[in-house]
């Protein structure tokens, strides 16, 4: 190339660099801005709240029919009491009408990096954004058939205090009638899983009987946590069957029909990028599911236990729970079986479960998630040596090979035929496999797919720094400079393999590191990390192997 052509290109290279940074400024990621605030201190004002939704009595008293789960529009006897709730993992909000938990949010995860004391926001209901989550007792006699329970409580504020590691919030029914229910949340330290307990004092002459629900109830607006780019996650609502283990049901699906599952144990959620709430009603009984979508057009995820009995003149209790927090792995799976299939690996989830808990081991070491990510990639390259090194001989055999290829190209002319048999002999002839690069790579891109999926699916990634202008690995690299870095290495790893005969083929080789850069762009930094890791020890894998065989070569030839 000549000086021209090279001042050229670098002036266009400067030219686009700046229009991107220029554009970066003039359209900056969007950050939603959650309506909700929570706070420790009573809220004055209490957010708006729909009539409520609850699934209608169930025929019969004793199970779990299989006759459809019909909405039914209550009103609700709403008093605009509200109790807070603060623990080290949980910031909540519970609405005495009902006891729902209306909002919620995680003082350990922030809204945005750099602001303190303004956390992220899981649950939340205001004007326009409705996403909470409601329980109560239905049946026979359940207190919430003809409007929603109205509990009493001790305190406006609940804290969990330092050397504690539970909470407890009693919510407690009128003791006017003869049976009494207790609504109790039990909160635990260091933990995103709240019990629900319903507490019964049948002091009455006749046996008491209700079935328990629970459900998440939630409008159609956008992921706020999904960091953007073209590495979207599901957004929507998941369950577990016998027959399918992880379903996942998005707005478009109850929009065209309700869905209905009955399953003993079994749980219901509600997933977006990062972050999962779910129900998770009692592991020994069969449990109605349901997906289905309101006259607001807010859709709910809900369950429907079988009916529980307490006896006259004595106490009884049933328990479920609920899960709001991070996708961590291994607590979900502790929790309920297939729970943790919601960080969704694809169908590469037996690859990709073996390569998080690696790299949750090297992070352990590192204590920095980008040279955490360096340093996965790296063993994983170790790991594919040998594959790597049949790959990058039978490319440098090629390479060898090309100008004798251009020999052969040359006096055969319009010949195929020829040329193909000529070919071949003459791969034959140099003991070179010309598929023998192909089969190594295919082996390995399983695993740097799960790889990347991996990245895109833990939540370690969020607000996590490398060094330098890299903040936060979750999100683009602001000033570009790793996918451009990226697309540099592709470029250098296109001119050290071998020019494809096809003309077609070599403009392809040529355009792609253009194309993935541009890609890449708007990819996650931690992402575009691994990416430009693997890379550059692509690199210099096919440089060091490349030159030990052909130094073989020309030791062999003397």
């Amino acid at each position: 190339m000549d000086l021209t052509k090279f001042a050229l290109y670098t002036s266009l290279a400067v030219i686009t660099y700046l229009m991107l940074l220029a554009w970066q400024d003039d359209y900056p990621p969007i950050v939603e801005d959650s309506t909700t605030r929570i706070a420790t201190t009573q809220i004055s004002e209490p957010p708006v709240q729909r009539d409520a939704d609850i699934p209608t009595q169930l025929p019969g008293n004793s199970s779990v029919n299989n006759t459809d789960i019909i909405a039914a529009e209550v009103a609700s006897a709403r008093t605009g009491q509200l109790i807070n709730v603060q623990t080290d993992t949980l910031a909540i909000v519970i609405d005495l009408s009902g006891g729902d938990i209306i909002e919620l949010a995680l003082p350990e995860y922030l809204k945005q990096l750099n602001v303190p004391d303004d956390p992220f926001v899981i649950l939340e209901s205001s004007v326009g954004r409705t996403y909470v989550a409601q329980s109560g007792l239905i049946g026979q006699d359940g207190v919430d058939n003809s409007g929603r329970a109205v509990y009493q409580s001790q305190l406006n504020s609940y804290q969990l205090e330092d050397g504690e590691q539970s909470l407890i919030v009693d919510l407690v029914t009128s003791p006017t009638t003869d049976v009494t229910v207790t609504k109790r949340y039990t909160f635990y330290r260091n933990n995103y899983l709240i019990d629900v307990e319903f507490l019964i004092d049948n002091r009455s002459s006749s046996p008491w009987q209700a079935n328990a629900y629970g459900q998440i109830k939630r409008s159609g607006f956008d992921d706020p946590s999904n960091a953007g780019g073209l590495g979207r996650t599901f957004l929507g609502f998941v369950a577990t069957s016998d027959d399918d283990p992880y379903i996942k049901i998005d707005f478009e699906d109850i929009d065209e029909r309700s869905n209905t599952i009955e399953k003993i144990g079994g749980w219901i959620g509600f997933s977006q990028h990062y972050f999962i709430s779910a129900w998770v009603p009692d592991p020994n009984q069969t449990n109605r599911f349901t997906t289905r979508k309101n006259d607001s057009n807010e859709y709910l995820g809900e369950f429907t236990s079988a009916s529980f009995s307490v006896p006259a003149q004595t106490e009884g209790e049933h328990k479920i729970q609920f899960y709001a927090g991070p996708k961590d792995q291994y607590s979900l799976a502790d929790i309920s079986p297939n729970l943790d299939l919601t960080i969704d690996y694809g169908f590469l989830w037996f690859l990709a479960a073996p390569i998080y808990w690696l790299l949750t081991r090297i992070d352990l070491a590192m204590s920095n998630y980008g040279v955490s990510i360096i340093f996965l990639t790296l063993t994983v390259k170790a790991f594919f040596y040998k594959l790597s090194e049949s790959q990058y001989k039978s490319m440098a055999g090629m390479r060898r090979l090309m100008p004798k290829m251009q020999q052969i190209k040359d006096r055969y002319g319009d010949d195929k035929m020829g040329l193909q048999k000529a070919t071949m002999d003459l791969y034959k002839k140099e003991k070179i496999n010309p598929f023998g690069g192909c089969l190594p790579m295919l082996v390995q891109m399983p695993v740097f797919i799960a790889l990347y999926w991996v990245l895109l699916e833990s939540v370690e990634l969020r607000h996590a720094p490398f060094f330098g202008w890299l903040t936060d690995l979750s999100v683009r690299d602001p000033y570009f400079i790793l996918p451009l870095l990226m697309g540099a290495t592709m470029f250098l790893q296109t001119k050290l393999s071998p020019t494809p005969a096809d003309p077609m083929q070599a403009r392809v080789m040529q355009i792609m590191p253009i194309m993935m850069s541009v890609i890449f762009l708007w990819f996650p930094a931690g992402l575009v990390l691994y990416w430009l890791t693997n890379g550059l020890l692509g690199i210099l894998q096919q440089w060091y192997i490349t030159r030990k065989i052909e130094a073989a070569y020309e030791a062999g030839k003397k």
